[in-house]
């Protein structure tokens, strides 16, 4: 079921066109992406998306109404990209304050538990860590029993394993049958999590697929290097239709190919009785197929 759809949507600041023609739907319980570099229009895109901000042409439903419709509000949670809190408020008056918000609030002390916040409920924000604060803004996006939850740039400014302890407390949010929209720049988040995504560059759809799809879909050659236990013959290998070149460094056999390369290189081992030691592939990534699409980097 699809439950937010977008349509030709365009949002200006002005003389600047932040979103030029932007089209995706959401289906229920999937993670969605939205990827793309700073200032690529991603968050304009949400801000419409969640009600914050009024679109100047297309249409947007979510849950089939409009996104400025108040009971909505109940029905979508949303985590900002630049948001904070109080200073001195502490995590259990931020919980006590956004529940007074819902008829009917999720269990908060549930959630902290789920969270990692149970031994926080005393803390002030201020004195909290960024992995911590992110924890918070999942709680207070989640507080409303939402069926719909967006997250914008969660885990910007977070540590390797700050931002991996949150990827899993995210995959478990849609376990629980929220529906998610992730807004990220992160290559491998988007790849860890995402079911489908959309590339936005320069406020436009310019892809949208399942990051395998993204991936399957450039024209790139990939190399295997390996050690082989045993002479072999660099005609066996170039005879495979998905080899395309044979190269060797020292000890070491380097072939450069398309396809299936990994099958084809390995039967043509085994049938040879040659074990690949120290055996390294080197595929197309997600970000290879965004500088394809983009003609530059996320980080650019």
């Amino acid at each position: 079921m699809t439950v937010i759809e977008v349509r030709n949507l365009r949002k200006a600041y002005g003389d600047t066109v932040a979103v030029r023609d932007v089209s995706f739907t959401v289906e229920a319980g999937e993670i969605f992406g939205i990827l793309g570099p700073n200032g690529a229009g991603k968050t304009t895109t949400v801000e419409c998306i969640s009600g914050l901000r009024a679109a100047d042409g297309g249409t947007i439903r979510v849950l089939g109404r409009d996104p400025g419709d108040r009971s909505l509000r109940n029905d979508v949670g949303v985590q900002l990209q630049e948001s904070g809190l109080p200073d001195k408020l502490t995590v259990r008056e931020a919980l006590d304050l956004y529940s007074s918000f819902y008829a009917e609030p999720a269990d908060w002390r549930a959630l902290t538990r789920e969270l990692g916040l149970g031994e926080k409920l005393k803390t002030s924000y201020a004195k909290l860590s960024g992995g911590q604060k992110q924890r918070l803004s999942i709680a207070l996006a989640l507080i409303g029993s939402p069926k719909i939850a967006i997250l914008d740039e969660l885990t910007t400014g977070l540590d390797p394993q700050a931002r991996r302890d949150t990827w899993d407390l995210i995959e478990g949010v849609r376990a629980s049958g929220v529906t998610i929209v992730l807004v990220t720049h992160f290559m491998e988040e988007a790849e860890r999590l995402c079911d489908r995504l959309a590339v936005i560059d320069r406020g436009q759809v310019v892809a949208l697929d399942t990051p395998a799809g993204l991936i399957a879909g450039m024209d790139t050659e990939q190399r295997i290097r390996f050690r082989p236990s045993a002479p072999i013959d660099d005609a066996l290998l170039r005879a495979r239709p998905e080899v395309r070149e044979v190269h060797r460094h020292g000890s070491q056999i380097e072939v450069v190919g398309t396809g299936n390369l990994l099958h084809a290189v390995t039967s043509v081992l085994a049938v040879n009785e040659i074990i690949a030691a120290d055996l390294r592939i080197e595929q197309a990534s997600l970000d290879d197929a965004f500088v394809q699409l983009t003609g530059r980097s996320v980080k650019e």
